[in-house]
């Protein structure tokens, strides 16, 4: 995606922005919103919960993004499709009204195009997510998920990919639909044992990727 069109629009227009902190909700999914928001700068993470209460992750974002979707053009309000919360110890956000959003949209083939995009990648993300879930057992998600996060957050270092980014096993449940946080840690063990992985400061060092990628079906 070309986010140069989406940063040319923002420039121009000087949207209000708002900063949230860590562990702050910016929106909850089913509650009434009249706004878009997009990523500035920080990390925010998007969820779902089930009837039964459980919360599934459905993926990070850290970098210039649309966050919320944009269904229903002509209503100024809309239901929240799903939960977003701060990762970072701070985000920024621009806030847009979402009925001038849509106005500058029609009026541009530029953000047309864009839009389209953004909806296209989504789609393919959320097929993907699919596959990896109905395909992989529950030790392949958990690769499957440390293989996303080394492509979000991995820096190249010493000894291998550093995912630059605090994740807790919980996190990493959710994100893979496993009950329980202790199942994530039996697993992760097993990846430290086959060296596939060790921990640095709380992070997490892929000292193998090739390993890591042995157990997904993509």
């Amino acid at each position: 995606m070309d986010h140069h069109i989406l940063q040319e629009y923002l420039t121009a227009h000087q949207f209000p922005t708002i900063k949230k902190n860590r562990k702050k909700y910016l929106t909850y999914e089913g509650l009434q919103d009249s706004y878009v928001y997009i990523l500035k700068n920080g990390v925010i993470k998007t969820s779902v919960i089930s009837k039964d209460g459980r919360e599934f992750n459905l993926r990070y974002i850290n970098q210039l993004e649309i966050v919320s979707l944009l269904k229903d053009e002509y209503s100024q309000f809309i239901d929240a499709p799903f939960n977003i919360r701060i990762e970072s110890s701070v985000a920024e956000l621009y806030r847009i009204d979402r009925v001038q959003f849509w106005r500058d949209v029609n009026e541009s083939r530029e953000l047309q195009q864009y839009v389209k995009d953004y909806y296209r990648v989504r789609l393919l993300h959320n097929m993907k997510k699919l596959q990896q879930m109905l395909m992989n057992g529950k030790f392949g998600a958990v690769c499957t998920q440390l293989f996303d996060l080394q492509e979000k957050f991995g820096v190249p270092v010493k000894g291998g990919i550093l995912i630059d980014f605090i994740v807790t096993n919980e996190e990493i449940a959710h994100f893979c639909g496993i009950t329980t946080a202790s199942s994530v840690s039996r697993m992760l063990q097993q990846l430290r044992e086959m060296e596939a992985i060790c921990m640095q400061d709380r992070k997490i060092l892929i000292k193998d990727l090739e390993m890591i990628k042995e157990n997904i079906i993509f």
